[in-house]
């Protein structure tokens, strides 16, 4: 697709810096690296003491000036797919890392974020059979041993939390203790008595275990959420500790640059708050349309949830809905399907009790540096619950959650799809950028693409007539979820609103139940910039198709189309958008 634009150094020289880039990356986030499978750092845990991160950024600045010396071109001088592309945007991954670390937005005032890197180090390991048992279960005891020091890294770079933070970051370390204490050093006792990692010493492991269950307690003790009744040693550093509102707020300068920079997407924040507003509307307004033959939103809730498998039929029904998704894709021309293999099981057993209380994904991105293999995608089980659990968890998971989002976003022709296409396409950043780390994507450039194409897709097969008329309603719920979490995340790290306010809008706006409101308003206080990019790739995704459409009329393919804004790999919409027109206007 052409020559990169000309540099101090030439390709070489880009592809030095790109090389150099992908280095310190992973070598500064090794969990990541091991969810991308890149195994030289499987036995370590990142340096957050406050030397460690300020030596990061030191090193990010300066490779930002090894990218520019290799010529980097600014934003809007990015020409040439996929040189141009990936030095650019690994330039705006630098940023954005050295920006989220001067915020003190992120592990500054986040317990989650140790706790998910801690807890997913560990099971980065033992659940994805990317090497044999022993060989897995050996770095994790290196990272188990490494887990004390780096939770007692948090005494000195945890600032501060708020209590909606500290909360959930409660609820997540209590599964995390038992998981690592108990449950793990069980199972993985069981797997060396079965023979699968004989030469392992299970006391060792065990040991280890423990140890860093302790740590993790202390550190859950340290930040005043269990049994202590003394303030966290952060808290009682300052003589003026910021409102809750400071902590939980990411600030307009920090947003503008994740959409411009993140996303590429340079619309004045104020004039994309108000468009998002206007979206909000008219999928609410349409909603309601849409319902009211049925009684309403409520009323077709409930014809939702009794529209079930039964249970001995349940697990075989994904199976079935993935198949003629596959079939009903083939049939209309929809998109080129990859070679991917996906069943769908329980979850295994020595993480279904924390799951749920972790960022356990029922779909975590294949590992694109892994060998390939039937991807196992995971959902809780029937076994040992009551009739009356069952019938909660079947009508919770009907047949409207299975299809679209277990199937059509996540397990079929949304992420699984599209993820196969990145990791066998030219861009090195587009490969990797939406592969699921410990607690998001590795690099936040990938989400517009990742997660606008898994919700433009559901629209897709709306379109060929695969939804059932109350799926369609369904599907019309998320998109008024989507554009109302646009504005969420505007409004809150504008300082527009704060998280009461959000979990309002959830509730009365975008007709969501309280707890799965609040749940969502407080992710949104966590990651800014993150809720915004489903609204902007799935409206940019519309509005290219729309656009290249017209431009070749009846040469127009959706196979075609869909293809070419697949091979990018996991870059943002908008600079796909640009590529994809700019090959058109030159044709």
């Amino acid at each position: 697709m052409g020559e990169p634009a000309a540099g101090v150094g030439g390709r070489g020289s880009a592809v030095a810096a790109l090389d150099q880039f992908f280095a310190t990356f992973y070598r500064q986030r090794p969990v990541t690296a091991t969810f991308t499978g890149l195994h030289q750092h499987d036995g370590r845990l990142p340096d957050w003491s406050p030397d460690g991160l300020a030596a990061a950024r030191d090193e990010m600045a300066a490779l930002r000036a090894t990218l520019r010396a290799a010529g980097c071109p600014a934003d809007g001088d990015v020409r040439a797919f996929p040189d141009d592309v990936d030095l650019a945007l690994a330039d705006a991954t630098l940023e954005i890392a050295i920006a989220e670390h001067d915020s003190g937005h992120f592990v500054h005032s986040n317990p989650t974020q140790w706790i998910g890197e801690a807890t997913f180090g560990i099971l980065s390991l033992v659940t994805r059979p990317f090497a044999p048992l022993a060989d897995r279960l050996e770095a994790a005891q290196t990272r188990l041993g490494a887990m004390p020091r780096f939770l007692a890294q948090a005494r000195h770079t945890l600032l501060t939390a708020s209590e909606r933070w500290l909360q959930r970051a409660d609820a997540e370390g209590a599964a995390a203790v038992e998981l690592l204490g108990v449950t793990l050093p069980a199972w993985v006792a069981q797997r060396v008595s079965a023979g699968e990692a004989p030469r392992l010493d299970v006391t060792a492991w065990e040991a280890a275990a423990v140890r860093a269950a302790a740590a993790l307690k202390d550190f859950l003790r340290e930040a005043h959420l269990h049994d202590s009744a003394a303030p966290p040693s952060w808290a009682m550093r300052s003589s003026a500790p910021p409102k809750q509102s400071d902590r939980e707020v990411a600030g307009p300068e920090l947003l503008e640059l994740l959409v411009r920079r993140g996303h590429w997407v340079t619309t004045p924040l104020a004039e994309l708050l108000h468009e998002a507003t206007d979206a909000v509307e008219h999928e609410a307004s349409r909603l309601e349309t849409l319902s009211r033959p049925y009684g309403g939103w409520p009323a077709v809730q409930e014809l939702l949830a009794a529209d079930h498998p039964p249970a001995e039929r349940w697990l075989a029904r994904f199976h079935e809905r993935w198949q003629q998704c596959h079939d009903a894709a083939s049939a209309h021309g929809l998109v080129t399907w990859p070679e991917a293999p996906l069943r769908y099981v329980p979850y295994p057993a020595h993480v279904k009790d924390a799951a749920p209380h972790l960022y356990y994904l029922h779909y975590r991105s294949p590992a694109p540096f892994d060998p390939f293999g039937t991807f196992d995608y995971v959902v809780p089980g029937l076994d040992d619950l009551t009739e009356a659990q069952t019938d909660a968890r079947l009508r919770q998971w009907n047949e409207s959650a299975i299809t679209l989002n277990h199937v059509v976003h996540h397990g079929a022709i949304g992420h699984h799809v599209q993820n196969h296409h990145a990791y066998r396409g030219e861009s090195r950043i587009g490969r990797v950028a939406a592969v699921d780390s410990a607690c998001r994507i590795a690099m936040f450039s990938g989400g517009s693409l990742a997660e606008g194409w898994a919700c433009y897709v559901c629209d897709l097969m709306e379109e060929i007539g695969f939804l059932t008329p109350l799926e369609a309603i369904a599907q019309q719920h998320t998109r008024l979820r989507i554009a109302a979490r646009a504005v969420a995340d505007l409004t809150l790290h504008l300082g527009l609103s704060d998280i009461a306010e959000v979990t309002a809008h959830y509730e009365d706006r975008a007709r969501m139940a309280p707890a799965a409101a609040r749940g969502e308003a407080v992710r949104n206080s966590m990651y800014p910039g993150a809720a915004v990019m489903y609204w902007l790739g799935t409206r940019g995704l519309h509005q290219l198709r729309a656009e290249v459409a017209r431009r070749q009329g009846a040469t127009f393919s959706r196979r075609g189309f869909h293809d070419r804004v697949l091979s990018y790999g996991a870059i943002p919409v908008a600079l796909i958008a640009r590529l994809m027109l700019a090959e058109e206007t030159s044709a």
